[in-house]
């Protein structure tokens, strides 16, 4: 999706030896730009995907949870695609796991929620906190642009700001819930905008200018 590789050019056949003409670098298919929009667009999603399936399952509305879970796990597909078209397969593979363990965690938060679990709230806020130092080590890893509390920070205020849109959802505040909403999708830029740059910055032939 993001980036595809151009066939080697073929030195030409000469009667006489001669160097062979040097295969071009691949040509980039998609603008440093165009990479911030589409994490961008996949990130808000994911935080509207995740709010729809929280709220339907607080409210238990089952059908409605088990559509919008489906197409969460959707977005998380497409959100490591992406991932894998720079960092290949094997990264696509790993961060899909790492990604759909946060979800898991969410689930869990709300679960304590609406039973009114203390225990199993607190216990999935544990959980969501360490897990950002897991995913802040996964990405530094991958790309020397990145640190570790750099990137943990930034999916700590995802897990806060969607743990709002939770709570409200919870407390069946409406208002204060979509308000909720607006401002977790609107923070996942903070994580998009510095992921796509350092991957530019990382890779940078393989983006157009």
């Amino acid at each position: 999706m993001l980036h595809t590789l151009t066939s080697l050019a073929l030195a030409a056949v000469m009667a006489v030896p001669a160097t062979p003409t040097p295969a071009p670098r691949p040509a980039p298919t998609i603008t440093a730009s165009e990479l911030k929009v589409v994490l961008n667009n996949l990130l808000s999603e994911h935080v509207w995907l995740a709010s729809a399936a929280t709220g339907a399952a607080l409210q238990g509305r089952k059908a409605d949870f088990d559509a919008a879970a489906s197409t969460l796990d959707a977005n998380s597909v497409e959100i490591s695609k992406a991932i894998g078209t720079v960092y290949g397969p094997g990264a696509e593979t790993a961060f899909l796991a790492l990604w759909r363990k946060h979800i898991g965690m969410v689930v869990d938060y709300t679960t304590g929620l609406a039973t009114k679990n203390k225990a199993k709230q607190d216990k999935a806020v544990g959980d969501l906190v360490a897990y950002t130092q897991e995913f802040g080590a996964f990405l530094a890893s991958a790309n020397p642009n990145l640190t570790k509390d750099a990137v943990a920070g930034l999916v700590k205020e995802h897990v806060l700001t969607l743990k709002a849109v939770i709570d409200a959802q919870g407390a069946k505040d409406p208002a204060k819930a979509y308000a909720a909403m607006r401002s977790a999708a609107g923070h996942m830029s903070m994580i998009a905008n510095p992921l796509a740059d350092a991957i530019v910055k990382q890779f940078p032939a393989k983006f157009a200018m």
